[in-house]
């Protein structure tokens, strides 16, 4: 039996899936939901396995009052800690050992997983077997592949936010479709260039997990990180932006964490910078672009 944790839009549609494949599934969330199969979270941790679909600045408090140590966890959270500037599979390393832990990635949104629309994603284990165990629980139209890049799977389904950002800002300054090619053209590269410092691997990021999932992020409304974008273009102040959106947009924490672990480890990332310059010191995004584009 699997529960999943985190009832926002993605958790749900994950637990949409589920359920399909296994009509007794379990959910919980913080905010109580009118969805069959809720219940407390003590009771969803009576299960073997455990799906977790919380925010990321959320998941260090989170596994510091939840034992999961004997559960076998697939973490479908995306984004870096910004108070410890760790990766979500360190993270959870500290409390639960490795070959128990999967990540499951790639291009989705929440509505068309919700519409049984075919969909690719990647779940990664340093545990092959049971990266494969989890795979048994999605039905027929979620293409699931398997692999072991976990740092990877990470740093795409993290840094890919960043880009849609950037992408958001060049289409809401009406920069055109040449320019918005060569951003997210050269945001894969940096992509790739910032996970090679961390050990993943060049495949992924030209597979679903990387090009896909950054792809899909950064060319549509539909993405939350997109409209922030969109939005910022606009002169929108960020808090307004993050109110209307109503959820999470993790790109807007996780572009503070990649600028500093940039600067840390002397990582080249100019459109990451870009954006952080243009969130966190006030820089006129129109300037910020030109400065990457021209």
């Amino acid at each position: 039996m699997i529960s999943v944790i985190g009832g926002g839009a993605w958790g749900s549609a994950l637990y949409y899936a589920i359920k399909q494949v296994v009509p007794e599934a379990l959910i919980t969330s913080r905010t109580k939901r009118n969805i069959e199969g809720f219940v407390s979270l003590e009771e969803s941790l009576k299960n073997e396995y455990v799906l977790i679909a919380i925010a990321a600045q959320s998941i260090k408090e989170f596994l510091k009052k939840v034992d999961l140590k004997n559960k076998k966890v697939l973490v479908a959270s995306k984004g870096i800690d910004n108070e410890k500037l760790k990766f979500l599979n360190e993270i959870f390393e500290e409390y639960i050992d490795e070959s128990r832990l999967a990540f499951i990635s790639g291009p989705s949104f929440a509505k068309e997983v919700k519409e049984n629309k075919p969909t690719a994603l990647v779940i990664a284990s340093k545990n092959i077997a049971l990266a494969e165990e989890f795979k048994k629980f999605f039905p027929p139209f979620l293409k699931i592949y398997t692999d072991t890049d976990v740092a990877g799977v990470e740093v795409a389904g993290a840094y890919k936010n960043v880009i849609a950002i950037a992408s958001g800002i060049c289409e809401g300054l009406n920069l055109g479709n040449n320019a918005k090619a060569a951003l997210l053209a050269r945001g894969l590269v940096e992509m790739d260039r910032f996970g090679e410092i961390f050990g993943a691997k060049k495949d992924t990021f030209l597979g679903v997990a990387g090009a896909g999932d950054l792809f899909l992020t950064a060319n549509s409304t539909m993405s939350r990180n997109y409209r922030v974008g969109l939005n910022l273009a606009k002169g929108k102040l960020l808090d307004d932006i993050l109110n209307e959106l109503g959820e999470v947009a993790e790109g807007v924490y996780t572009t503070k964490a990649i600028y500093k672990l940039s600067v840390k480890n002397n990582i080249y990332t100019p459109i990451a910078t870009e954006v952080f310059n243009i969130i966190y010191k006030g820089k006129n995004p129109l300037k910020s672009l030109k400065d990457l584009l021209v």
